[in-house]
């Protein structure tokens, strides 16, 4: 598929969709990495699979247009950056109060 194609199928309901869906994964991904490191095999189980559902969703999309890359870059980069800044943040809390 060439740029002039690619654009004219672009939607750009799908990128909202397919970046607000990554930044979703990205922090289920930050998530079960923390529940894989606790030990926990329910919830690490349980959140990989509805990440992974996620993740071919997205595939779909951006295998029939390339520019959904886009959103799905940006909306992985947020997601990953929310979760570690979260748990940043209630680590420091948690040095405060010991």
């Amino acid at each position: 598929m060439n740029l002039n194609a690619s654009l004219a199928n672009f939607d750009f309901g799908t990128a909202i969709f397919i970046f607000f869906a990554y930044v979703l994964v990205d922090a289920l991904y930050a998530y079960y990495t923390l529940e894989v490191t606790k030990r926990k095999p329910y919830s690490a189980a349980t959140v990989g699979a509805i990440m992974y559902l996620i993740i071919a969703i997205g595939v779909i999309n951006y295998i029939q247009n390339y520019l959904y890359l886009i959103p799905l870059v940006l909306g992985s980069w947020i997601g990953t950056f929310i979760v570690v800044k979260r748990e940043q943040r209630i680590y420091k809390m948690k040095l405060l109060h010991s």
